[in-house]
């Protein structure tokens, strides 16, 4: 099939360099990526996706797939291939039940939060409305219910994927099994998908923010009595505590600007009255620099995020890993390394994990085990060029300088660049991975789909 060809098969558009709207399509949310794809394919429905694959096949080219452009590796977009661009098809539909959400392959958070809070129900999203659905749930998806309800791939009931052979297939508990197990976790290495069939949750019509900032100098003190608070705390209560620094903007008191904080971010999934008396300790560890907490609906929860991560604008290298523990001294290790981070933009949080999460089985999802208590994520942003090298060489010394204290595995949402030979199979363990491997044999002999938290096929 000839590039014209295509076009002339597609709903949506063929872009290519030089055309009006490829560089606004090639751009991704992590500011350091720039690549240039031969061919941009803005898919609208699901026959221009197996046009696409097929079209990349026939002429020997890579594939990169968008879904919401914001994983910080950047695979979204390739250098010299196809990229195939899912965003407009972002639709969302709910059953009458409110049971059930149907999300196209290229929807936000943000699209399906304003399908469903409406309605009084929701499923478990991250905690920014742009992130795509997509990249966010194949590689588990944490977020502020998870406590409640698990991870955004806990509550995938069924997918419809397109094959790397160019067969759309359907992937549910009783049809192709396997790869519905893989697409809990395993990322985007089995195929494309084009629809997201999740399970919906009832929906407080608001819940409580809990978010007191308290100065970062007595992070020694603030995280062992946050680490007790949530080992007792319910399962309605999500949080993580986080390093940053408050930025010159007028939306905060000139006094603190350019101070370093820890913020206890916090939510309670129910009733915000309860909610509020709940997490009333976490605000009475002193006194808080600043306080974020207040009461808003869901939907405005997942997007107070937002503008501190626009897209494009800014330089990131995030990576993570999951911590067999929290006592005194690791919380002492993980205060001193933050604490020299190059850039006052750089975020680093600990995130607490229970509930829901540490019910399921190790084998029921690609996910895997679930049995650590912690994660770490070290998410470094800067502005200018000139500080990559010291901003990622920081990221990576802290992470390997954890690594006694870690559980051996990372979060394959924050991949770093995805270097490293054993990465990935260090991600899932050796049994997850060799599953994993089988089932991208049977979907993927050929690795058509390998920009991505790649899998080799066995």
């Amino acid at each position: 099939m000839t590039d014209q060809a295509l076009r002339n098969e597609l709903r949506g558009e063929l872009l290519a360099p030089g055309s009006a709207a490829y560089d606004a399509a090639r751009v991704v949310w992590n500011g350091m990526i720039d690549r240039r794809p031969a061919l941009i394919a803005r898919c609208r429905n699901a026959a221009d996706v197996v046009a696409s694959v097929k079209h990349a096949r026939a002429r020997g080219l890579a594939v990169a797939v968008r879904g919401g452009g914001h994983n910080v590796a950047g695979y979204a977009v390739c250098d010299g291939g196809l990229m195939i661009d899912m965003s407009p098809m972002n639709a969302v539909r709910i059953t009458s039940g409110l049971d059930r959400a149907y999300v196209e392959g290229g929807a936000t958070w943000g699209d399906v939060d304003a399908a469903t809070t409406p309605f009084g129900c929701a499923t478990p999203g991250g905690l920014i409305s742009t992130t795509g659905v997509a990249g966010l749930t194949l590689s588990g998806g944490i977020g502020w219910l998870r406590g409640t309800h698990g991870l955004s791939c806990d509550n995938l009931v069924a997918a419809d994927v397109v094959t790397a052979g160019g067969d759309l297939i359907h992937a549910s508990e009783t049809e192709n099994a396997d790869l519905l197990w893989a697409l809990k976790g395993g990322g985007g290495n089995f195929g494309i998908v084009v629809n997201f069939e999740f399970r919906l949750h009832p929906i407080a019509e608001e819940l409580m923010f809990c978010a007191p900032a308290y100065p970062e100098e007595r992070a020694n003190d603030i995280l062992p009595q946050w680490r007790n608070y949530m080992a007792s705390a319910p399962d309605e209560v999500s949080g993580l505590a986080e390093f940053s620094t408050i930025p010159r903007d007028p939306a905060y008191s000139e006094d603190t600007w350019g101070k370093r904080v820890l913020a206890l971010a916090t939510v309670y999934d129910g009733p915000a009255e309860v909610g509020e008396r709940v997490t009333r300790p976490l605000r009475r560890f002193g006194e808080p620099l600043l306080d974020f907490s207040g009461r808003m609906p869901y939907r405005a929860l997942q997007s107070i995020y937002d503008g501190l991560f626009p897209t494009g604008r800014d330089r990131c290298y995030w990576k993570s890993t999951y911590l067999s523990g929290l006592d005194d001294s690791v919380v002492s290790e993980i205060t001193k390394r933050v604490a020299k981070r190059p850039s006052e933009m750089t975020f680093a949080s600990i995130w607490k994990f229970g509930g829901a999460v540490q019910r399921v089985a190790a084998d029921a999802t690609a996910f895997g085990d679930r049995s650590m208590p912690f994660m770490l994520s070290l998410d470094a942003i800067w502005s200018d060029p000139a500080d990559d090298d010291t901003n990622i060489e920081w990221v990576r010394d802290v992470w390997e300088d954890i690594q006694p204290h870690s559980t051996g595995r990372l979060y394959l949402n924050f991949p770093g660049f995805g270097e490293g030979e054993t990465l990935v199979h260090d991600a899932f363990g050796a049994e997850t991975y060799a599953r994993l491997q089988k089932v991208k044999r049977d979907y993927d002999p050929d690795n058509l789909f390998h920009m991505n938290q790649n899998i080799l096929p066995q």
